[in-house]
């Protein structure tokens, strides 16, 4: 006999809106009601080890569509519920059935224990306009009960008939929401919130040998990390992240004290793109899907890395989509980075033929995470590698110069480390610092200007940085060089375009001038361009090689060819620096031609 009620609610353990309002993404739902469905399964389990059920064969979750109803349903063989347990745990919106159970059988523990049957299961009326249910419990002689509600204020409960122990929840979707009684959205919601769940997921069985499970319910990063094969951990990344570039390598998380923590990171491949593209790291809470990269846990830097990370101490609240920035989440946080450092170092010591084959790929991700990250810098700064103009690769902190002690900081002048932002570009300036005997470092990723900056504030009394084609002429030249009179022909020439101009005698007597740029005023510009300031105007010193044939020979030119040969050595100049405007590209046309002319009468 059927009987009506008041659903209780209780307003201080809830939010204000279920219905519509409960979870910021209504798909959700779906997973509410699969975990649901797995913690009976789980609680049954417990009282099975304890002697207080009996086994009955497999446990199983099975999902049903029906287009022609629009209904979707969702089934377990779990503990199941007599009425006064669906009064209590159903009708009574928020009350935790999880934490009653784990009060009454604390000494079997509640590993693998969701949450809040309640509230969870009221998510469906996020897309049901009626849900019904029919349970029945593991008890001995407990009768089946069917409970249904339009998710009103009002319910009827009842007995009913049902075969063998679980729960059967039976969602009539309402007129919007009839894209969930089809096979292939469903599909689509279980592999994205449920591929891990501890138990076997079928969806709309057949009940033949070919009926295979949507889920894992005993993922990689579950295991032991000895006993997972490495094409396991390559086939369980194309799997999950749906990427079929091997990943560099990965980091296999599993860890019960001081909290709970499964996973595994990997490193992938860069993409072919030049600014940071995030990776995935998907959170889970007892193998239940819980959301992406989300900041608290997992910090910015590492949401470059793909990974799956475990964790039932994770503190959520009731949409599991936002975490609490409680103590132990910042642990957790912390023991990630920690064990990222840690690879990283094992690699760099014990590898260190594959760390430096694997650094062009790592190195946009450890740059960066050493900016954002100061326990992370402190843990891998020895291991931040730089290829030098040889091509071989040094440890950054190798261009450095000694920590002077505190009272001489004031005075100390921190070493210069030369650098290269464009191989191509700046060959003229690599080729003289060869021939100089000196060297640079390569930085060539886009985060690197950045990234020297942030060394240099680290280490102020120790190194600065300067580009290649910065006011360095002092360290390619022979001796001071000065010549007033070559001098006084380029500021003639220049005075009007705001190029300065000074005379050195270089080591190379081949080159008859270059370029030189504050490293200041160049950073400011670059750093302007990256918000979308505006471009700040070059500011551009023009040192011309008094050691060169050709520029000692401007001395005795006629006034004509003279101007002509120091336009030609100036746009020469400028071409090794930067790309030439078309007005300077069609002058060096134009001054080329005249000197060819003019050269080719002689002869």
């Amino acid at each position: 006999m059927e009987r009506q009620g008041n659903i209780s609610i209780s307003s201080e353990n809830m939010m204000p809106i279920i219905k519509k309002w409960l979870y910021s993404e209504k798909d959700i739902f779906l997973r509410e009601i699969v975990a649901n469905a797995s913690d009976a399964i789980t609680k049954l389990k417990k009282l099975i080890s304890m002697g207080d059920a009996k086994d009955e064969g497999a446990f199983r979750i099975t999902v049903t569509t029906d287009e022609k109803a629009h209904t979707l349903t969702v089934e377990d063989n779990g503990i199941g519920m007599t009425e006064e347990e669906v009064e209590k745990y159903i009708t009574r919106i928020a009350f935790s059935g999880a934490a009653d159970f784990l009060e009454k059988y604390e000494k079997a523990g509640g590993d693998g224990i969701i949450g809040h049957f309640g509230l969870g299961f009221y998510s469906a009326y996020m897309v049901s306009e009626r849900i019904e249910i029919f349970t029945k419990s593991y008890e001995e002689g407990a009768p089946a009960v069917h409970w249904e509600s339009d998710g009103e204020s009002t319910y009827t409960i009842g007995d009913c008939e049902k075969q063998g122990r679980g729960t059967r929840i039976v969602m009539h979707l309402a007129k919007d929401e009839k894209e969930f009684s089809k096979e292939s959205t469903v599909r689509g919601l279980l592999q994205k919130y449920c591929s891990f769940m501890p138990y076997e997921i079928f969806l709309n069985p057949k009940g033949t040998e070919e009926d295979k499970p949507v889920n894992t319910p005993v993922p990689l990063y579950c295991k032991q990390p000895k006993d997972c094969t490495e094409e396991e951990y390559k086939t369980f990344y194309r799997e999950t992240f749906n990427d079929y570039n091997e990943p560099l390598f990965w980091i296999h998380l599993n860890m019960e004290y001081p909290f709970r923590l499964k996973g595994i990171l990997y490193f992938p491949k860069v993409r072919k793109k030049v600014e940071l593209e995030r990776g995935q790291v998907k959170l889970y809470c007892n193998q239940v899907y819980v959301a992406d990269n989300i900041k608290e846990v997992i910090p910015e830097f590492l949401m470059l890395l793909n990974g799956v990370i475990d964790c039932p101490d994770i503190p959520l609240n009731v949409s599991r989509s936002f975490l609490q920035n409680d103590k132990q989440v910042q642990k957790i946080a912390s023991h990630i980075v920690k064990k990222v450092a840690d690879k990283l170092n094992e690699l760099y010591k014990n590898d260190r033929e594959k760390y430096e084959s694997c650094w062009p790929d790592l190195a946009t991700f450890v740059k960066f995470g050493a900016i954002k990250d100061e326990a992370f810098y402190k843990k891998i700064s020895p291991i931040i590698i730089y290829k030098n103009l040889a091509g071989e690769y040094r440890p950054l902190e190798s261009y450095f110069g000694e920590e002077p002690k505190e009272e001489d900081k004031e005075k100390a002048e921190p070493q210069t480390a030369y650098y290269v932002s464009d191989v191509d570009k700046q060959a003229q300036y690599i080729s003289m610092f060869k021939e100089a005997g000196l060297d640079a470092i390569l930085c060539d990723t886009y985060i690197d200007p950045h990234f020297i900056s942030y060394i240099e504030y680290k280490n102020p009394y120790r190194v600065r940085f300067m580009r290649i084609d910065a006011d360095v002429a002092g360290a390619i030249k022979e001796d001071a060089g000065e010549d007033a009179e070559i001098a006084a022909v380029f500021e003639d020439l220049l005075k009007e375009r705001g190029v300065k101009v000074k005379t050195e005698r270089l080591k190379n007597a081949t080159v008859p001038a270059i370029i030189n740029v504050s490293e200041f005023l160049r950073r400011m510009s670059e750093m302007n361009s990256f918000y979308d300031i505006g471009q700040s105007p070059e500011d551009m010193t023009l040192v011309v090689n008094t050691a060169c044939e050709g520029v000692q020979a401007l001395k005795t030119a006629e006034e004509e060819a003279r101007k002509t040969a120091a336009e030609y050595i100036y746009l020469l100049a400028l071409m090794n620096y930067r790309p030439l405007k078309p007005e300077e590209l069609e002058k060096f046309t134009s001054v080329s031609s005249l000197l060819l002319g003019k050269y080719l009468k002689t002869l």
